[in-house]
């Protein structure tokens, strides 16, 4: 299917679709990751992946742009919601350099930034090794993704 949208839907209890992350989630906060729920995954789904992306972050390095905060995969088919503060399943490399979630903090001035959460329906348990980069696992998973959809939210640093 490659990398279209589908049915999946993405939600938290910490924000709405388009609404501002709460600090507590942030760099300016307690740096801890929101809690997430999906339902409606495609027939088949035998694992997930979640990712959070800051495509607003002025970088751009080797064509890739953005920032990434969270890789995190090996989420088993049955499975349809994390926990806030989450260190269960595999944790992958974010652009801070260090596995696990590293919440929004853009540069100061910079303005409101959005950040996607992803969610990728795999047709697989690839038991993929810990420590990928978003741009690694994506390479891995893309002939296996049978479904995904997204949550935005926002923030402006304080």
């Amino acid at each position: 299917m490659g990398f279209a949208l589908s049915d999946m839907q993405l939600t938290s209890p910490a924000f709405d679709a388009g609404g501002a992350i709460p600090s507590r989630h942030t760099g300016e906060g307690e740096d801890v990751s929101p809690a997430l729920a999906w339902s409606d995954a495609p027939d088949g789904a035998k694992s997930f992946a979640v990712i959070c992306h800051d495509p607003d972050a002025p970088l751009v390095t080797s064509g890739r742009y953005g920032y990434v905060h969270w890789v995190l995969y090996n989420i088993p088919g049955d499975v349809a919601e994390l926990a806030e503060a989450t260190e269960e399943f595999t944790q992958g490399t974010s652009d801070f350099g260090r596995l696990g979630y590293g919440g929004p903090m853009p540069p100061p001035g910079h303005g409101v930034h959005q950040y996607y959460f992803w969610v990728l329906a795999l047709d697989s348990e690839l038991d993929l090794e810990g420590g990928l980069d978003m741009w690694t696992l994506l390479d891995r998973i893309q002939d296996h993704t049978i479904g995904m959809n997204r949550l935005v939210g926002t923030y402006r640093r304080g």
